[in-house]
């Protein structure tokens, strides 16, 4: 065996370069100094927290809504006299999904914040057999549920709702993607969701939405059981001066370049949309190096970098789709916006079968969420993937032609 000798060498930390950190986060919270903009929004989200009202907040696919959701639960307002829940439902499929769902993030949440809380769920969890104790290593407490546990969840519900009634501090509670309700198996949920909200005092809700048509008709259809059980509030994309403004800034401030014409390009490429924009200027601001500039060319190289990397999961998504939906997709993102698609100029201009299995296949591919369609335009809700697809139709594809 030979005899190792290891020297280990302590560095004050104030000697140690830090890197800077990439301001253009996509994934994760925002700290305030990284969060471009929505003052406005933010300011309203707070209002209606801190005012005990219910909010209905809506916007396209990645615009930003959870991440400010989150950020105005860190504000100073909120954060230190209210429990805020987020609850994402876009992956569950069911009452008793949703209540799962809701019960592990509350348990989770308090789990941090008020074990007096914490205590007062688990004993009024009388519906499921979830066991409760404590983890030897950390001395946190532990909630063993499993989803088959929740055999009456309408019952659960009622005990989740009512705990966080006689919370000691007001609750604020956000379901993410909160239209998914609609497409549950069973019936009026709507009408039994808004049965426990509408008596609650302690607890108020954000309910956010990317479906924006079915989200809306939650709210605004007097048929519906919400209607106007919440106040409206439209995410737009951020204002293009606001967003080139920050970008600028944040290479300046690390001693690299990016003009307002190369930000305002990549703005229209993926018409505002926040995700896309970040993304790309995320790995840009990798690419360039102190004292360079961040250049039309490079954000090219950048932009298809960034759909390389997707390319993966489309490709799988797409093996999985019946060839007439595949056709019709292509032909959506190929127009990029697509009207009377089940008329014979459309059809004959993609080689389209017939008008019966358009709409088939239309029906099928927006409940699927790969298609969208706004006063009778049908597109492709996801750029990236409108992209991808143009890509594959056109190798050569430039994307950034007539941009400027």
């Amino acid at each position: 065996m030979h005899n190792e000798r290891f020297i280990i060498i302590f560095v004050p930390v104030n000697h140690i370069k830090r890197q800077a950190m990439n301001p253009f986060i996509i994934t994760g919270d925002v700290p305030k100094e990284y969060f471009c903009d929505r003052e406005a929004e933010s300011d309203r989200i707070v209002r209606a927290v801190t005012g005990g009202e219910n909010l209905c907040l809506i916007s396209q696919r990645r615009l930003g809504k959870s991440k400010l959701i989150r950020f105005c639960y860190d504000r100073d307002e909120v954060s230190g006299s209210f429990y805020t829940f987020y609850v994402d439902i876009l992956h569950t499929a069911s009452l008793r999904e949703f209540t799962y769902e809701f019960g592990q993030t509350v348990f989770t949440r308090l789990r941090s914040t008020s074990r007096k809380m914490l205590q007062s769920l688990v004993q009024g969890l009388k519906s499921i057999n979830a066991e409760f104790g404590f983890d030897p290593a950390s001395g946190l407490p532990v909630f063993s549920l499993g989803l088959g546990d929740i055999s009456r969840p309408e019952y659960t519900l009622t005990e989740i709702f009512q705990c966080l009634e006689q919370a000691d501090k007001p609750c604020v509670v956000t379901f993410d993607e909160f239209q998914q309700i609609g497409k549950y198996p069973e019936k009026n949920i709507e009408a039994l969701l808004r049965s426990h909200i509408q008596h609650l005092g302690n607890v108020h809700f954000i309910f956010s939405g990317s479906e924006i048509h079915m989200i809306s008709q939650m709210f605004l259809s007097s048929a519906r059981p919400f209607y106007h059980s919440a106040s409206m509030l439209e995410l737009k994309p951020i204002a293009i001066d606001k967003y080139s403004d920050f970008v600028i800034r944040h290479f300046e401030r690390d001693g690299k370049k990016v003009s307002p014409e190369a930000v305002g390009t990549v703005y229209r490429l993926f018409e505002g949309n926040t995700y896309c924009m970040q993304k790309t200027f995320h790995e840009a601001y990798e690419t360039v190096a102190k004292g360079e500039e961040c250049t039309v060319p490079i954000l090219r190289q950048t932009v298809d970098s960034v759909l390389e990397e997707a390319a993966a999961g489309y490709r799988l998504m797409l093996s999985g789709i019946p060839v007439r939906q595949k056709e019709l997709l292509y032909a959506v993102a190929e127009e990029v916006r697509a009207e009377k698609i089940m008329g014979a100029d459309f059809m004959r201009r993609h080689s389209l079968a017939s008008s019966s299995s358009v709409q088939t296949a239309a029906d099928k591919l927006v409940r699927m969420e790969l298609l969208a369609v706004k006063d009778g335009v049908y597109y492709v809700p996801d750029i990236l993937l409108r992209m991808f697809l143009q890509r594959l139709m056109n190798p050569e594809k430039d994307f950034f032609r007539n941009l400027n």
